[in-house]
């Protein structure tokens, strides 16, 4: 037996376990995917999903593309009635065929959901329970069995491992994607929500300034118009949320890193230059701010690139973000 070690992924879990429980809604079969062991280079990592639904629709990702299409084909002509285990990239032909770079290989469960044997509604109700705890940020862990069924167990923080498989049962362990509150309406805030977005970090805008808001012409990245340091309070306060003072504005911005800083989230910064960002520090200390606290703002925000254009600052930014959601995931999954 062999225990399979890797970090967390949630951002898209979230969405895949929307679809899933939207085609059991519709009384749907679904096969979800999981990858549990991974050798040599891989595209996706530990972890990942793909579901598939007997009416053909798919959700999420195992690979650059082969895979699923051979996974699509497998499930739509002889959809397993129960868990089982697929092999990827062990032979020459493998490689060939599904172009596994660097001759890695692959390992994944194959678990159906929602069988027509499934009289009681045991699997639906078990997505739904996932579903609700993944919405209140609850870490959670899936056992799904070879022999034995599925069970849901509620975990805290750090517990273990997100995955481990022994060839008999899988414990996944799922934390609650890394949410980013972006305040300041503008270009900056604009590409940093784009490229977030496509990083898998759920983001909310927030402009509580009239002038910015009605400017604001990007409908596809919808703005809240709360004070920033009220939504922080709410709903940006646990160790998966981040906040980016982007308006260069410190009535907005230093309101909203007084709550960030003083809450457990697992990214807060500013923008500004590094002369700007020393004033903000001596602005915070004077509104209580203890050094403990100020240690933990990223300020001037992202990588050091250098960066000057809005998209450049961007990238700068989403690069660092995604850096430190490598090292939180890490953190509460060693």
């Amino acid at each position: 037996m062999s225990d399979l070690k890797a970090t967390a992924l949630t951002g898209s879990h979230e969405s895949v376990i929307r679809d899933v429980l939207s085609w059991l809604e519709q009384g749907w079969q679904v096969w979800l995917c999981t990858i549990v062991e991974t050798w040599g280079s891989s595209p996706r990592p530990a972890g990942s999903w793909l579901a598939v639904s007997d009416s053909g629709q798919w959700s999420g990702s195992v690979s650059g593309g082969c895979l699923e299409e051979d996974l699509l084909r497998r499930t739509a002509e002889d959809g397993a009635d129960y868990p089982v285990v697929l092999d990827y990239g062990i032979t020459d032909d493998d490689r060939d065929d599904f172009r596994l770079p660097c001759g890695g290989r692959i390992r994944l469960l194959v678990e159906p959901i929602g069988h027509p044997s499934d009289k009681g509604g045991s699997s639906i109700e078990h997505i739904q329970q996932l579903a609700q705890a993944l919405r209140k940020r609850q870490p959670v862990t899936r056992r799904v069995s070879l022999n034995r069924g599925v069970a849901l167990e509620s975990v805290a923080a750090g517990t273990g491992p997100a995955i481990v498989f022994d060839n008999e049962e899988l414990a996944h362990t799922l934390q609650p994607e890394c949410r980013l509150l972006l305040i300041g309406a503008g270009e900056v805030a604009r590409y940093v929500a784009e490229f977030a977005r496509a990083a898998d970090f759920s983001v909310t805008l927030c402009e509580p300034r009239e002038a910015f808001a009605a400017g604001w012409g990007h409908p596809h990245l919808p703005l809240d118009r709360c004070l920033p340091d009220d939504l922080i309070n709410q709903s940006f306060n646990d160790p998966w949320c981040g906040v980016l003072a982007l308006a260069h504005d410190p009535r907005i911005d230093d309101m909203a890193l007084l709550a960030a800083l003083q809450s457990p989230g697992f990214y807060v910064g500013a923008m500004g230059s590094v002369r700007t960002s020393e004033s903000r520090r001596e602005r915070l200390r004077s509104l209580g701010l203890d050094e403990a606290a100020l240690a933990h703002l990223r300020a001037p925000i992202g990588v050091d690139i250098p960066s000057k254009t809005p998209a450049e600052i961007a990238v700068s930014v989403v690069a660092d973000l995604i850096a430190a959601r490598h090292r939180v995931r890490h953190m509460n999954s060693a």
